[in-house]
């Protein structure tokens, strides 16, 4: 266990520091204005060709796109609403749960967080 990782950007490889940009609290609004902008594109490009749908419902303009937003959003709030019926208190299992054993003292090898 003699070997402690840095925490430095500079000693991550180039795809961590690539991939580390997305996770630093800065550039969230950068990232969520860019997601933005490139919606309202998509969606305004729909505008610039003629469609033939199978239904008379797809021919207009920017359907996809607000049938795309409803049923993402009504598969949240199902989702959200699903969970109060299969919700389970947080002792539901008792006794009978895995992390409720006991363990021997001696045989435990016991590891800091920075140990690692």
């Amino acid at each position: 266990m003699d070997h402690v990782p840095s925490d430095k950007p500079e000693s991550f490889s180039f795809l961590g520091r690539t991939l580390g940009w997305f996770i630093r609290s800065e550039n969230s609004k950068f990232i969520i204005l860019i997601l933005i902008l490139i919606c309202f594109s998509l969606f305004f490009l729909d505008f610039t060709y003629k469609k033939y749908g199978h239904f008379e419902i797809e021919k207009y303009k920017g359907f996809y796109g607000f049938y795309g937003f409803l049923m993402f959003t009504g598969l949240i709030l199902v989702a959200k609403a699903l969970r109060y019926f299969i919700n389970q208190p947080e002792d539901y299992y008792g006794d009978k749960s895995i992390d409720r054993e006991k363990y021997p003292e001696d045989q435990i090898e016991k590891v800091g967080h920075r140990d690692v």
